[in-house]
């Protein structure tokens, strides 16, 4: 990988300024004073110094996480009863998370210290496909369903087409691209309806299953290997 990209991702800096130190002539590779923030390494075999500390490659970590009512997606706020990085054991306080979710929403969420994933999860031109589960003050007619899977207008931007099922009683599940603040709450109140539940349970390949609310498990490596595909 490009000398830049890894001292980003062993957490030396961001990626934009991991150039400035480059060309700085702070770090060197295998010995060699390296200016050129493009020029190739590989992290199993050489050795890349910052000044005189060595740095080495950062693990990846991918944590899934389903999220209860009433917890805050925020890695520190202090005005917040309890956040997600509560539900971590210490050494996993460092993560951040994929997007958010309100604190009254609950369902999948995942944490990781891969900068590029994240961009590319949250990303718009990525259209990564969410499913959530919604409980509704009373049933959608059809037509209101055609008007939301076309898009709607909100604050004078229409949203993304998306597609919903309908379940039982007042229930329906909705397939975003797109990711807006209280998108889903806002679009359905547009019509006239009022979001009583929320919960995600998918994002792109991934999904829940049977992990319980409150409860956090890692990503196998195959899984991991997807979402860096």
């Amino acid at each position: 990988m490009r000398l830049q990209v890894f001292l980003s991702r062993s957490g030396v800096s961001s990626r934009r300024h991991a150039a400035d130190v480059i060309r700085s002539g702070k770090v060197s590779v295998n010995s060699k004073k390296c200016l050129a923030p493009s020029f190739k390494v590989d992290p199993e075999k050489d050795k890349v110094f910052l000044e005189n500390e060595r740095i080495l490659p950062r693990e990846n970590i991918y944590l899934m996480l389903h999220k209860p009512r009433g917890v805050t997606t925020t890695k520190r706020d202090p005005h917040a009863a309890m956040t997600v990085m509560d539900l971590l054991p210490r050494r996993f306080r460092h993560l951040n998370p994929v997007g958010r979710l309100d604190k009254d929403t609950t369902g999948l969420l995942l944490l990781t210290n891969d900068g590029g994933l994240i961009n590319r999860l949250t990303h718009p031109r990525f259209n990564i496909e969410k499913v959530y589960r919604v409980g509704l003050d009373k049933r959608p007619g059809p037509a209101d369903i055609k008007r939301l899977e076309k898009g709607i207008d909100l604050d004078g931007k229409y949203t993304a087409p998306c597609r919903i099922k309908m379940g039982p009683k007042n229930d329906l599940e909705i397939t975003l691209r797109e990711g807006r603040k209280r998108q889903i709450k806002r679009m359905f109140a547009a019509l006239g309806y009022r979001v009583l539940d929320l919960k995600r349970i998918s994002e792109g390949f991934l999904d829940l299953g049977r992990l319980q609310q409150g409860k956090w498990r890692s990503l196998t490596r195959e899984e991991a290997l997807m979402l860096q595909r």
